[in-house]
């Protein structure tokens, strides 16, 4: 059988196929499940900077005010030292999957501002955290703000971020951002261990009963892995960082498509929401059996073999293969239809 195991951020893993955050990780039992399946590794369900805020205020709110006119509510509070809060819950959660799992369990952290970031990054490396993927969930919506600006964001984070913690960072990053490569060069040169392609930022929708913006929750498809394949291969060699493919990875198929351009990990989320951590282990059975029928002893040795700097046609991953799929659809000169 085929050698499955594989490196992502300095970290030794079992297996390339890695559940991305997602609400499975909430539950303990859930995440056992999924590394009996055959998960390489864990990354948890994102810490949200607002909903600590959220809940601060609301304790301030109802603790510290009830007394206002109604001195003898004061009496009837539960004892603050007996709350579990967002992170306080969140922090145990880690320390009880660190204790229970036998795979690295990689936190994932959701920040608004540069003192949040590091603050409960440093909680997580002391929970025990493994790795910290950052969650960069940033819309640009200031026409003033230039795109440098915007990448000086992510770099200032992640420098100061690096100065307090020593466990391997990894940034989510999304897919609009106009010289991908040379940023990543740059998150390299900060600190960055890895990065995943590509955050799968929820768009909202129109309500046209109601006129009203409402959240809108879409599964992924195996058609959007595409643009993290061709990332990929497009970075593979070129960086030093470890990479990771993220948002539309369904079938064995698909996380061989995402190795043979260079992947160190596979992350998978809508698979597995909508069929069960089960279905991992049918991915990985799948993944081992295409090594062996093509007669590779490893997912080493296939990776990134189809890379753009290994491949026998790179211009197929540039404007190449955009002529060639629209002429796919339109008749030579002189044939008709």
């Amino acid at each position: 059988m085929a050698d499955l195991r594989s490196q992502y951020l300095g970290l030794a893993l079992s297996s390339p196929l890695v559940p991305s955050s997602s609400p499975l990780s909430r539950d303990v039992d859930m995440v056992r499940r999924l590394e009996d399946a055959g998960a390489g590794a864990i990354v948890l369900h994102s810490l949200f900077e607002e909903e600590i805020h959220h809940e601060q205020e609301q304790m301030l709110r109802f603790a510290d005010h009830a007394q206002l006119g109604h001195a003898e509510a004061d009496g009837f509070l539960p004892p603050a030292d007996n709350y579990t809060g967002v992170m306080e819950h969140y922090l145990q959660h880690l320390t009880t999957l660190k204790r229970d799992l036998s795979i690295p369990v990689i936190a994932s952290l959701n920040g608004i501002s540069l003192d949040g970031w590091v603050e409960y990054g440093k909680e997580l490396q002391t929970a025990g955290a493994d790795a910290l993927e950052l969650n960069v969930y940033y819309v640009a919506a200031d026409a003033m703000q230039t795109s440098y600006e915007v990448e000086l964001r992510y770099i200032e984070l992640l420098t100061e971020l690096k100065q307090q913690v020593s466990i391997p960072i990894t940034l989510k990053l999304g897919s609009q951002i106009s010289a991908l490569p040379n940023f990543i060069l740059n998150l390299e040169d900060a600190g960055a261990s890895g990065v995943s392609l590509f955050n799968r930022f929820y768009q909202p929708d129109i309500d046209l009963e109601s006129l009203q913006i409402k959240p809108s929750l879409e599964y992924s498809s195996s058609t959007e892995s595409l643009l993290r394949i061709r990332w990929i291969a497009m970075l593979y060699g070129r960086v030093g960082l470890s990479l990771a493919v993220t948002g539309g990875f369904h079938t064995a198929d698909d996380s061989i498509k995402a190795l043979l351009a260079g992947a160190d990990i596979v992350q998978l989320c809508s698979v597995l929401l909508q069929h069960g951590p089960e279905y991992l282990a049918k991915v990985k059975q799948e993944l081992e059996l295409w090594l062996d029928s093509h007669e590779y002893e490893s997912v080493n040795q296939l990776r990134g073999s189809l890379s753009h700097m290994h491949s026998n046609d790179p211009a197929a991953l540039e404007r190449a293969n955009y002529l060639n799929v629209i002429n796919s659809h339109t008749a030579a000169i002189g044939v008709k239809r």
